[in-house]
Parts: C-alpha cells; structure tokens; sequence
C-alpha cells in the first residue's frame, strides 16, 4: 500500500461550508463520482452498512441534501425495519436546506445548522449517530467525535465511514489521489486518514469499537459509548 500526504492546503470550517455552496443535483452527481473513483465504494454497501444502524431517536450528523438518507430510509422501508425519528445537521446551509426541502413532509425528521464539534443537543439523548462520506471533511473531528460520544445514551452505537489515503493498484491509486488533491483545494475534503489513525481517533474520543473493516478506500466502522465510566475507561 502507498500513502502520500497531500500536498493542497487545507481549509478552515468557514472554507468548507462555502464550497459546499452549490446546486444540490451537482452535489449528489459530484458525490457518485467520488465515491466511485475516490472512495472506491458502491452505494450498495453503503445502504447495508449504514442502513441498520438506526435507533428509535437517531442523530444523522454531517446529513448533507439528504440524497443517501432518502435511499437509506427505503432500503429500510424495503427490509421492514421500524420507522424511527431522525434529527440531521450539517454546517453548509446549502446543503441542508436541500434536505428540509426533500422531507418537508415528514413531521418525524427534523434538521438543524450546526457544527459538529459544537451540537445544540442535551447530553445521552440519541440512541444512534451516523456520518456517512463525512468525517474526513471535519475540520474539527476529535471534537465532533466527543461531541458525538456527549449525545449519545450509554450502549448508544455510531457507524460511520472513513475516506482512508489512497490504495491498490494503478491507474485507480493516481485517479483517487487526484480526485483527493482537487477536493482539498476544494475546499470539500479536509484530508484522508491512515486507518490506525482514526480508529485510534474513535477510541480516545470514548467510543469502544464493535467491528470495523476496510473495502477499496473506505474504513468502515461500528463503535459504541460504553455503557458505564468503568467501559469507556477500558476501551481507551
């Protein structure tokens, strides 16, 4: 495996939230190209690693237009899984006036501006949080990631999936690292990540890890909040 840091500048939140002012059908057409060519994942995957975790009050951080939590909430559909309340935030106002404008009419969803790091919500009250193709775009993410830890109740469980530095075998290596480098300069990635590096990340956080697994360019991770000081104490 080769890693290269990248060489683009990296941007502040203020940096991130502005290039994420776009049309949301050129955001969700931008996303399926990088999760193809950068990420080098399928939605498929995605709709089954994400779409069981979701607990009766669920926390969607870093939510987007919505586009993959409308397609997570028919796969859940699909399969029978219980409905659930669903409470997203993301900091592009852009972005997620896309997503109020796409559940307007689902009094059991609701959305907020807010930062990651920083979450407008009492302790121990959501029972799962997830972030899906997001983290890497954290300008700020040991924060988020304790914030995340704060709101969730104990045993409460975070799935979440990490653009890691690029992998495999050429041309694809060169092809992702190019769409990483445009994306930072971007301003919409804040930089990949080394698997033991962010999992070590989630661990001090507070989190203890249930599974976790690598596929093409993404790792993929289940985490809980210990149920008790004593647990989150040993997982660190």
């Amino acid at each position: 495996m080769v890693t290269s840091q990248s060489p683009a500048k990296k941007k502040s939140r203020e940096e991130i939230a502005a290039a994420y002012v776009s049309e949301p059908w050129w955001y969700d057409v931008r996303g399926f190209f990088i999760l193809t060519f950068a990420y080098n994942s399928t939605l498929t995957s995605q709709l089954r690693f994400f779409g069981p975790n979701f607990g009766p009050d669920h926390l969607e951080v870093a939510c987007g237009t919505g586009t993959l939590l409308d397609l997570i909430l028919k796969w859940r559909a699909f399969k029978r899984l219980p409905a659930v309340k669903i409470t997203g935030i993301d900091y592009a106002e852009s972005m997620l006036a896309g997503a109020i404008r796409r559940f307007d009419k689902r009094p059991d969803m609701e959305f907020e501006h807010a930062d990651a790091a920083e979450m407008p919500f009492e302790d121990n009250r959501f029972d799962t949080a997830n972030i899906a193709n997001s983290i890497h775009c954290l300008p700020d993410v040991d924060g988020a990631l304790r914030d995340i830890v704060r709101v969730l109740k104990p045993g409460g469980t975070f799935a979440a999936n990490v653009l890691l530095y690029p992998r495999g075998i050429q041309p694809f290596r060169t092809i992702a690292q190019r769409i990483n480098d445009w994306g930072i300069r971007k301003g919409i990635l804040y930089t990949p990540y080394e698997q033991s590096d962010i999992r070590a990340r989630i661990v001090a956080a507070g989190f203890e890890i249930v599974e976790d697994s690598v596929s093409g360019n993404c790792y993929n991770v289940l985490a809980r909040k210990p149920e008790t000081a004593a647990q989150a104490t040993e997982a660190v």
